[in-house]
């Protein structure tokens, strides 16, 4: 297991360790559960030994307590958001950022309740913070929560009286935030790359299915067509002979056997055209894998039981298409798909419409959304990013 750590003395003689956030250990293991998470984060919460030692050590009898109990506090709550936040970028996604920064702020209102009893010695916790927000929040914000924490650690023992000067930090407080952003990354391209290879295997079914749904449709098809061609011509050509009790057999036999030819045929289209429809069902799972991907909050539906049978098709290319777009150009941080009686609407909250015009995709939607009686809607979303519906409503008023 990697773990970025050094150690120096401070003025006091106090040992100063930086912790960073371990990094995979294991080829094909999915790291980030909540169990694995937790085990590696309560590792290194020794640490915090020395500041709990301190508040320990406090006279006072109320100070001792709440020193000891909030640094309790702290390594259960570090310990805990670390493992929930680790399995979720493991699997490519993003915390929250609210929650995030209310777990940081709720850590710093801890250590400072502990730092009467623990004094300076309780600097060490401002690590873990700069460790969490490495690891859960994007580049900027982190890096503006390591600036505020080294403002901290620089000024704080200046300004208190008889606090030790806590220099020796700084540098360990950069190591350890620059860890922790690098394994966070590493995390999200092992959950990319997971990703891509399911895409990958999803693709190669899906282009086996199509050459097999064309070999079908091609060779047994053009088959099926030429035996049902010469049937009719031979129960033609039976019709103008003479009748007799065998060649009205012949004549029913040939008819039958025209029938089968013509059902089979039918079969054979019908399965071959099955082979390239999508699935609606199929296509909320995709969507949900796509916006975990891109780091993009989903808000979709769980059922699919509310839209009817004959627009499920239709919704899935609407749901394809939207969410698509999405990933690829609106730069949104949700994504909202609704399903109802009437169709199927993909909202986001990103960069909105660009009054570029439909695509091709949305061309193609159009056309197959006409084709059922069906209205193609495209525009701004309540949330102020771009909308994509296809709806029923109103379908047969003039």
């Amino acid at each position: 297991m990697a773990l970025v750590e050094q150690q120096a003395t401070d003025a006091a003689g106090r040992p100063r360790t930086a912790p960073a956030a371990p990094a995979d250990d294991g080829e094909g293991l999915r790291m980030g559960t909540s169990r694995a998470g937790a085990f590696f984060a309560a590792i290194w919460l020794v640490y915090l030994t020395d500041p709990l030692s301190a508040a320990w050590r406090e006279p006072s009898l109320p100070l001792r307590w709440l020193g000891v109990v909030s640094l309790a506090a702290f390594a259960v709550l570090f310990a805990g958001s670390f493992a929930v936040w680790r399995g979720q970028r493991s699997r490519g996604g993003m915390p929250a950022a609210a929650v995030v920064w209310a777990v940081l702020g709720l850590e710093v209102v801890l250590l400072a309740l502990a730092a009467p009893a623990a004094r300076d010695h309780v600097l060490v916790g401002l690590l873990y913070i700069a460790v969490s927000a490495a690891m859960m929040l994007p580049l900027r914000p982190a890096a503006g929560v390591l600036a505020a924490l080294l403002v901290i650690t620089v000024l704080l023992p200046r300004a208190v009286p008889g606090w030790a000067s806590a220099d020796d930090l700084v540098s360990e407080l950069v190591l350890a935030s620059v860890a922790a952003y690098g394994i966070s990354q590493v995390l999200m391209r092992n959950a990319q790359l997971a990703l891509a290879r399911e895409q990958l295997v999803e693709l190669a079914v899906t282009t086996e299915r199509e050459r097999l749904a064309r070999d079908v449709h091609d060779i047994l098809g053009h088959s099926l067509t030429v035996i049902t061609v010469k049937a009719e011509l031979t129960g033609r050509l039976l019709e103008s002979v003479e009748p007799a009790p065998a060649l009205d057999r012949a004549r029913a036999e040939v008819a039958d056997l025209e029938q089968l030819a013509r059902g089979a045929l039918a079969d054979v289209r019908a399965t071959a055209a099955g082979t390239r429809q999508v699935s609606l069902a199929g296509e909320l799972a995709a969507a949900r894998r796509a916006l975990d991907a891109a780091g993009i909050e989903a808000d979709l539906p769980t059922s699919v039981d509310v839209v009817p049978a004959e627009l499920r098709e239709l919704s899935a290319w609407v749901l394809r298409e939207g969410v698509t777009n999405v990933v690829r150009h609106s730069g949104a941080r949700r994504c909202v798909v609704r399903l109802s009686s009437e169709g199927v609407e993909v909202g986001d909250d990103g960069r909105g419409p660009t009054g570029g015009g439909c695509g091709t995709g949305l061309a193609g939607l159009q056309a197959r959304a006409a084709a059922v009686g069906a209205r193609l809607e495209v525009g701004a979303s309540p949330s102020g990013g771009f909308r994509l519906r296809v709806t029923t409503a109103g379908r047969g008023r003039g």
